[in-house]
């Protein structure tokens, strides 16, 4: 295994590779343990490199069988050979083809990297640096090569051969019981996006045909028995398509699209080009078996996934510091998707509400970097929330910046030029530049500087004069490698509310008509003339900015803001810093009185009464509390969780009793017999019905375990049935609590998809004792170290979704986590290095528990051999 040395690539030394690959022919024989590759590479050398390198390609784990040029075999002294790389001394000065055999064992292929086989079936994983797991190749963005693969397998163990581009060729081979598959692929892509998948599958398809008139058909393979379960990922991408053409006028552009559902995945999906490849948990769903949560998910991503067929394939990035220019911009893309598919309101306050719980922590701790990265040591480590959702919210802002006229020119201008090539964030903003007119160099420090800026606005009213002034100030905070910060270009949202919610007349010529100031410098300050009476100010409507606003208002104020502002995300908020100021305060104190939230409960009394039922997926939204990790956020030193806790279930527990016939009204108003459908209307009514569930029971334990036990036994959906779940881990222990959970494990034994979310809602249970449920778990038959998605919904849980445990005062969380890191990071490092990033926040910790989290750093660091990926976050997380 390679070591923690692994050497630092940085921005500053990227240059073109020597030699680029005009074709790749493959011809791939699967066998479990001894999968042979021949790979055909028609490479020239390329006029911006240098002119007498070698050419060095790159591998990993690799076994050379044979090697020629041009058809003659090379002798020994004219390459070198090694597990991680190929070199020839002095290849050829003029094109030539570069014969390469190699040999893998994809079923001991534990890190899922490369070509592995999972549960029977073979697939690939490629991004970023798998393909050298394959054959020695110039792994790299920026080498791009057109695809002609054949597969080949036993026809009883793969009867479906599936690869990217188009299917032109397939049949038996005479005198074997095997068969092959030939695609091939006209369009030029990078190693990352080769794909191939063989195994026993079903298919669920239909045909397409696009907004330009091509015929295709559009498929999804899944594990025998389960296609019944694809039919929503199905619908989901006929939709997203529709929907690019529609919105981005981009058209899909090959024969067939295939998705596949595949069990042990890193990460959520993979972007292949015309075979992406899933998680299964992102593509299989039956009302029995998937929340609405999960429908939500699946369409998002399904999009996301899509979407990169023009963001990320047609168009790539020409090294991996450009990672944004494809995902932060896809995000954006599916996230607009979602918001027309379902609420936007709603959804935008879910994306703020991740881009506060994973991205704000992770720019104010010690994994911090830019949205485009200045060096790193290990790839796989930087995709990241920063990268994806700070990323996102710089697409936003650009938009709101320049305009959603000249951003839709500046999208096409951006489609029209580098279509076909490996891009870069520079020509990106060219295009928005060119299309808009403006100088984006400003702008462009969002993607080259670390951190959240922290905005401070404040409010002066002249009744005399008719005047409002606003100030702002803007500042950033150091972050690793980067101690001074500079201003920012910051698009303000803003409006002013009248305390009686009436209208104002209030006009500043440096506001534009779409209601945005721009601030683009340290401190500046707006002037309202002909207002009327003091005005509340609504400031970062939409949250316009990736920011911390610091905004002094009074609960009165606030109070405004939630009964009358016209922009739905600062009515939440309203009542999200309400809560927050609250929380924060009794998290302060030894014995907090859940009395001091009758305001609170009150106001969100008024709220319900008016609002409920014409929004209910708006509605669960405000009445859901701040996070513990929020209200961590807001303490930002010396946290103590447990303090946190207490005072989070002391609120909720008043504003559930002071709400309670409000909440059972609704309850009962919102009960529906219509059968069970996951479109936005019927998934905002169980939200709200669900929200009102958990909020009673936080207010009268004994009411909600009756409610508990009647909607687990009565429920027709999984919604339902696990809400019912949830709130039962949160209630006191008894047997009868206990009994709950066996009967769910009883119920859905058979379903590992299932089994997962009764993992993590008991891996989050904030008691005592949850450490050692969660270790008697991994010595359940369900549970296996060697699936991500279990690790992920057990051990995961544990460590990002209880803070309460794995904060403990005692170090025994973080020494668990420390252990399963060490243990996984043989295996498969991808996902240890993912679970290490749960130390993310130690340092705001308090001073016991900065010593535990340490220690067990320290000694993760202090284990020899370990994988780059363990290794750079762990010595980062150190400092």
């Amino acid at each position: 295994m390679r070591t923690e040395t692994a050497p630092v690539v940085r921005l500053v030394d990227y240059r073109p590779s020597d030699f680029l690959i005009d074709r790749v022919e493959l011809d791939v024989r699967l066998h479990p343990s001894e999968t042979r590759i021949k790979a055909i590479l028609s490479i020239r050398p390329n006029p911006a490199g240098r002119a007498d390198a070698p050419l060095i390609l790159d591998g990993d784990e690799l076994r050379l069988l044979d090697l020629a040029v041009d058809g003659t075999a090379l002798p020994p002294d004219a390459f070198a050979a090694t597990p991680q790389n190929l070199t020839l001394f002095d290849p050829p000065r003029a094109p030539f083809r570069l014969t390469i055999e190699t040999v893998v064992d994809p079923s001991a292929n534990t890190k899922l990297m490369g070509l592995y086989r999972s549960g029977g079936v073979y697939c690939t994983q490629c991004e970023a640096e798998g393909f050298r797991r394959i054959t020695y190749f110039l792994d790299r963005p920026d080498v791009l090569s057109v695809y002609t693969t054949r597969i080949e397998a036993e026809a009883g163990e793969a009867p479906v051969l599936l690869g990217n581009g188009n299917p032109v060729a397939a049949g038996a081979i005479p005198g074997t019981s095997r068969h092959f598959a030939v695609w091939e692929d006209p369009h030029p892509k990078p190693a990352y996006l080769f794909a191939i998948v063989g195994g026993r599958l079903d298919r669920v398809a239909e045909p397409y045909r696009t907004a330009d008139g091509r015929d295709a058909e559009i498929a999804v393979y899944v594990e025998p028995g389960k296609s019944e379960r694809a039919a929503f990922a199905l619908d989901a991408l006929r939709r997203s398509m529709r929907w690019d053409e529609r919105v981005f006028g981009r058209n899909y552009d090959l024969d067939v699209f295939n998705v596949v559902a595949v069990s042990d995945f890193n990460m959520g999906a993979m972007e292949n080009k015309g075979l992406n490849i899933f998680n299964d948990k992102y593509v299989l769903a039956s009302p029995q078996t998937a929340t609405d949560t999960d429908y939500a998910n699946i369409e998002a991503i399904i999009a996301h996934e899509y979407f990169h067929n023009w963001t990320g394939n047609r168009i790539t990035c020409r090294d991996w510091f450009q990672l944004c220019l494809k995902e932060g911009l896809t995000v954006f893309r599916d996230q607009e998707f979602s918001a027309d598919e379902r609420s936007r309101a709603v959804q935008r306050i879910g994306d703020v509400r991740t881009l506060r719980a994973r991205q704000f922590p992770e720019d104010a701790g010690p994994l911090s970097h830019p949205v485009r990265p200045t060096e790193y040591r290990e790839i796989n480590n930087f995709y990241t929330a920063t990268v994806y959702e700070k990323g996102a919210e710089i697409i936003r802002m650009l938009k709101s910046h320049i305009g959603a006229a000249d951003f839709a020119r500046g999208m096409n201008l951006y489609f029209e030029r580098c279509d076909g090539t490996a891009a870069t964030v520079e020509e990106f903003l060219a295009c928005f530049a060119e299309a808009s007119g403006r100088d984006l160099s400003h702008f462009a420090r969002w993607y080259a500087q670390a951190g959240t800026p922290r905005v401070v606005v404040s409010g002066t009213y002249d009744a005399g004069g008719r005047t409002y002034r606003l100030d702002l100030a803007q500042s950033t905070a150091p972050t690793p490698g980067q101690p001074l910060k500079e201003p920012v270009v910051i698009p303000v949202a803003l409006g002013l509310v009248a305390e009686d919610g009436g209208r104002l007349d209030a006009h500043s010529p440096r506001v534009r008509d779409d209601g945005v100031f721009v601030l683009d410098r340290a401190s500046d300050s707006i002037l309202f003339s002909d207002v009327a009476s003091r005005p509340v100010p609504s400031v970062f409507r939409g949250l316009s900015a990736p920011v911390r606003v610091a905004l002094d208002l009074s609960d009165a104020d606030l109070l405004t803001l939630l009964r009358h502002d016209t922009d739905p995300f600062n009515r939440w908020q309203a009542g999200q810093s309400l809560a927050t100021r609250l929380l924060v305060r009794l998290a302060g104190v030894s014995r907090p009185d859940g009395a001091e939230a009758e305001g609170l409960a009150q106001a969100l009394l008024a709220f319900l009464r008016g609002n409920a039922e014409a929004d209910p997926a708006f509605a669960a939204q405000v009445l859901s509390l701040p996070s513990e990790a929020e209200i961590a956020q807001e303490i930002a030193a010396d946290v103590d969780p447990d303090a946190i806790h207490r005072a989070r279930k002391a609120v909720r527990a008043h504003v559930g009793g002071a709400l309670r016939g409000e909440l059972m009204r609704l309850r009962d108003a919102l009960a529906s017999s219509a059968p069970y459908s996951p479109d936005a209307a019927s998934a905002g009514r169980r939200s709200l019905r669900n929200m009102a569930l958990e909020l009673i029971a936080a207010g009268d334990s004994g009411a909600g375990a009756g409610l508990v036990a009647a909607q687990y036994r009565d429920a027709d959906n999984m919604t339902d049935r696990l809400a019912a779940l949830a709130v039962n881990a949160g209630l006191p222990p008894s047997a009868e609590r206990e009994a709950l959970f066996q009967d769910f494990y009883d119920r859905y034994r058979a379903e590992p998809l299932v089994l997962d979310k009764w993992f993590a809602i008991q891996a989050a249970m904030p008691e005592d004792g949850t450490l050692e449920r969660v270790l008697r778990l991994m010595n359940d038959p369900a549970f296996s170290i060697t699936n991500p998605n279990r690790v992920r919904s057990l051990v995961g849980s544990f460590a990002l979704n209880n803070a309460t445990q794995f904060h403990r005062a005692d170090g025994r969380g973080y020494a668990f986590l420390a252990d399963m890191v060490v243990a996984l990071d043989g295996t498969n490092p991808q996902v240890a290095a993912r679970l290490l990033t749960a130390f993310g926040t130690w340092r705001t910790m308090s001073a016991e528990r900065r010593q535990g989290a340490e220690a067990a750093l320290r000694r993760v660091a202090s284990k020899p051999d370990l994988s780059p990926d363990v290794s750079d976050i762990v010595h980062r997380s150190l400092g």
